[in-house]
């Protein structure tokens, strides 16, 4: 799945893929993967993604249009 809110959300911040890739701990190459969809994104990665942005991991799916992050 290719998860376009990735790269917008990544872009509108200027942000580098490498930015990224080192919160996660992991290598630019593999975070570009994910932004492509050419490798699904574990869930824990997804959390600490949505985590960054301050968004939920439903918005980072595309499941909502709300980019608000949850209520807790």
């Amino acid at each position: 799945m290719k998860l376009e809110r990735l790269r917008a959300m990544r872009e509108d911040r200027d942000l580098k893929q490498q930015k990224l890739a080192q919160y996660l701990h992991i290598s630019q190459a593999t975070y570009s993967e994910y932004e492509s969809g050419k490798i699904n994104i574990p869930f824990e990665a997804l959390w600490k993604i949505a985590d960054f942005y301050n968004t939920s991991v439903d918005y980072l799916l595309g499941r909502t249009d709300n980019p608000a992050p949850p209520q807790q």
